[in-house]
């Protein structure tokens, strides 16, 4: 029997989609897609399993017209006049961020939805957006079953030091710990590892997730047990327009001299900095990379900085490292973001593939190199389509 799984990962200005069809064990994307605003204007996109496009089309954005409905009401109308024999039986979401009660995907419930909605000051750039996806998919699809992916899932089994701040054990308990994020990313990368070198996988890996949000995860026999991010998706690694790693005394800097509030204090880090607020220019790689500012070179500096100084602190953890593994938009494409992180590298035991790296093959290292290299584009709609496949329909349920 033919099964249709749709997947959405909902931001402020664009909705992520794809189609899946599940026949047994095999699952397939049909439609991967994006809907976004461009000014006053809204395009949807859509391509095949094949990267062949099959629907482009832009429309004036409705006065008054919520942008997550409008978009599920697009993706809907395309979907029954593309395919109108397929059986969509759930929608999977990505949900940024599961607490301390989610460690697995979930059927939404109004009691899950509630509790998700109570994480929006841990993840104000993602959380809000995922639930207004949630009650978009809910008016357009009332009968079809929603399931919830989280980020931080992947992260829940971390040993206790890496979990926790130095603060009194009452935050902790509270929830104030250190959650980890991009697990639905780590969790797909880990899998194909598996697949492309299983004993590679099962020994220790760093994975570094590294696109417009960034961070990097330490990996033993496939279970997370130290990631750079922490409470929220600010810590670590900086990002296109997040701080990343910051001294907390700077915070309470801009709260006491400057006189800054909150709420400008969240824009600040979370909206103005990383490589956008350090070059002046862009939050794109791409742009910085091309830009021959001397921002932009001093941006992409720090940037790598981080990288390797991330790289040797997990290592430190795992008491060595077996693979390293780049994903995520700039992981996969920027071939000199991943040189210079891995050149003088050797006393980790990197010996890096110049030739492989720019052309960004699966494997980018030496066979002399005794730590493995990997580029492993990440799929974290295909994770979300499993897991929502898993929820609603268990092994060994009726």
């Amino acid at each position: 029997m033919t099964r249709h799984v749709v997947t959405l990962n909902a931001g402020s200005s664009s909705i992520k989609f794809s189609l899946f069809e599940a026949v047994g064990d095999t699952l397939s994307p049909v439609a991967i897609g994006q809907v976004e605003t461009q000014g006053q204007q809204r395009k949807i996109s859509i391509h095949d399993g094949a990267g062949t496009s099959i629907n482009e089309a832009t429309w004036s954005r409705p006065d008054g017209a919520p942008f997550h409905k409008d978009a599920l009401d697009r993706i809907l109308s395309w979907r029954r006049a593309t395919f109108p024999d397929a059986q969509v039986e759930a929608a999977g979401h990505r949900v940024v961020h599961g607490g301390l009660r989610y460690a697995e995907p979930v059927l939404i419930t109004d009691d899950v939805l509630d509790y998700i909605k109570s994480l929006i000051p841990l993840a104000p750039l993602h959380q809000p957006h995922n639930i207004e996806g949630i009650l978009a998919a809910r008016e357009a699809w009332p009968h079809v079953r929603q399931v919830a992916c989280f980020d931080t899932a992947f992260h829940r089994h971390h040993p206790f030091v890496d979990d926790v701040f130095a603060l009194p054990m009452r935050f902790y308990e509270e929830g104030v710990r250190r959650y980890g994020f991009h697990g639905i990313s780590y969790e797909y990368v880990s899998g194909r590892l598996r697949q492309i070198a299983p004993l590679h996988a099962a020994g220790r890996v760093v994975i570094a997730h590294l696109g417009n949000g960034a961070s990097m995860c330490a990996i033993r026999d496939g279970q997370s047990v130290a990631s750079s991010m922490g409470f929220t998706a600010l810590d670590g690694l900086p990002m296109g327009t997040r701080c990343g790693q910051l001294d907390p005394g700077v915070v309470l800097y801009l709260m006491q001299e400057k006189q800054m509030t909150a709420n400008q204090i969240q824009d600040l880090l979370y909206k103005e900095s990383g490589l956008k607020g350090l070059s002046g220019i862009s939050n794109d790689m791409r742009e910085l990379e091309a830009s021959d500012s001397p921002a932009a070179q001093q941006a992409i500096e720090y940037f790598v900085f981080r990288i390797r100084r991330e790289l040797g602190g997990l290592a430190a953890v795992l008491k060595g490292i077996d693979a390293i593994v780049f994903c995520g938009g700039i992981g996969e494409h920027a071939w000199q973001v991943r040189q210079r992180v891995l050149e003088g590298m050797e006393w980790i035991g990197v010996e890096l593939d110049r030739l492989a790296n720019r052309n960004s093959a699966q494997v980018i290292s030496t066979d002399r190199s005794r730590v493995r290299v990997f580029v492993i584009p990440t799929d974290e709609e295909a994770m979300i389509a499993r897991h929502t496949i898993a929820v609603i329909d268990p092994p060994g349920g009726d």
